[in-house]
């Protein structure tokens, strides 16, 4: 069975990247046992692309998900790839702590409090 950072590395073949060339996957892991997968979709409009992170959270929610144990993010990166601000708020938002950073091949896992320590809330 494939971990969920190896989905995550899958998912980067569905990026739609024609400007950056950056493909990114992610992997999440909900609290029902079911995994959504998500990748990078850019626009022309740059301000409209959104991140793989973020693709894989949207699909699970408008599915019905609410509670989830984990998120892999994997790209073809020197070092295991990092999230960036936007998709750290929408995994706080979630309460998706438990966060594996990946490359093509290492991984390392953290925790989402971590990478955001003082994230918005109401």
């Amino acid at each position: 069975m494939d971990t969920l950072i190896d989905m995550a590395r899958k998912a980067r073949s569905n990026a739609y990247i024609p400007y950056s060339k950056f493909a990114v996957g992610a992997a999440l892991l909900a609290k029902s046992g079911r995994i959504y997968t998500g990748a990078n979709i850019e626009n022309a409009s740059y301000g409209l692309t959104i991140c793989a992170e973020r693709t894989a959270i949207v699909k699970a929610v408008s599915e019905g998900e609410r509670e989830f144990e984990a998120i892999a993010i994997a790209a073809d990166t020197k070092a295991p790839v990092l999230p960036c601000g936007a998709c750290l708020q929408v995994m706080a938002e979630f309460h998706i702590d438990r966060v594996i950073l990946g490359n093509l091949t290492e991984e390392k896992e953290v925790s989402l409090s971590d990478l955001l320590p003082h994230n918005f809330t109401l």
